[in-house]
């Protein structure tokens, strides 16, 4: 399945201040979304941004939020999946997209319950793999088998950035090259 720019949404799961510090692998998280999400908002995908009880846990990390522009818009949760809040699952539909990416943490439970309940929806969902994360390594690894055997594809920042760009001599081309590879763009 290829997916194109104008058939596709990212959910963008719960960044937040007091999670995000105990996250394995949080430096590459942190580079890998912030490239995924600047090259998304370069290419106009819309995003929908959710937080799990931000009273408790923050709000999305300024380094996120940056990324994201004025899309930043989040909706608080208390449940795990994003679907399962009403106002989220409305948001989701009302893009009218049949392609999400997902992205965020913590891989194993409202990254994981998200994507099993987009699915169950009808989407065709993308879990980009070097855009999530849990504390443990092995919780994340967990979470990306459970989430093939649930029918997402996996697939990386750069990967779909590039697919959703098409070709080079495109007019985002050049934007996405540079995200992509410049050290800088990601810190």
């Amino acid at each position: 399945m290829r997916i194109n720019a104008n058939d596709t949404a990212v959910l963008v799961v719960d960044y937040q201040e007091k999670l995000l510090p105990a996250m394995s692998g949080l430096e590459g998280l942190m580079d890998n979304s912030k490239k995924l999400l600047k090259g998304l908002k370069e290419l106009d995908i819309p995003m929908i941004v959710t937080e799990q009880y931000s009273k408790g846990l923050g709000h999305t990390v300024e380094e996120i939020t940056e990324c994201i522009g004025d899309s930043y818009k989040p909706y608080e949760k208390m449940t795990f999946s994003g679907l399962c809040t009403e106002e989220i699952k409305a948001a989701v539909k009302s893009l009218g997209k049949k392609n999400i990416l997902v992205c965020g943490v913590e891989a194993h439970v409202c990254v994981l319950q998200s994507v099993i309940d987009l699915k169950a929806d009808g989407y065709n969902v993308l879990l980009v793999e070097d855009c999530i994360a849990s504390r443990k390594m092995s919780d994340k690894e967990t979470a990306v088998k459970r989430a093939m055997g649930e029918g997402a594809y996996i697939t990386s920042a750069e990967a779909v950035l590039f697919e959703l760009t098409f070709a080079a001599g495109t007019p985002h081309f050049k934007t996405i090259s540079k995200i992509v590879k410049d050290r800088k763009s990601g810190s």
